[in-house]
């Protein structure tokens, strides 16, 4: 079932649409759900506001929240945040997300 809607959502939405909505509903801590969420909950700001190191930091801890957590990043948390910062980097950054919205 789950093959019959992923194949049915990449038919009928973009993929700037599938990433929005993916980043409005993930879990990034215990009861934090979506990036606005997180943002506020661990940086006190909107997720607008973060920076790449923040961002990357919430990114290192998917797809398991429950064991890496963004509040108390362990080594390997700390290791796939550069890892995400290096990566934004070789794809250009910000102006790379203004290109999925042309």
């Amino acid at each position: 079932m789950e093959t019959y809607f992923t194949v049915l959502i990449e038919t009928l939405w973009s993929k700037e649409r599938i990433l929005e909505v993916y980043l409005n509903i993930v879990e990034l801590g215990d009861g934090v759900f979506g990036v606005e969420a997180a943002a506020q909950y661990y940086f006190k700001k909107p997720a607008a506001r973060l920076s790449a190191n923040e961002a990357a930091l919430l990114a290192a801890v998917l797809p398991n929240p429950h064991i890496y957590q963004a509040n108390k990043p362990s080594g390997y948390v700390r290791g796939r945040q550069r890892w995400i910062l290096l990566n934004m980097g070789r794809l250009g950054g910000k102006q790379y997300l203004d290109t999925l919205g042309e």
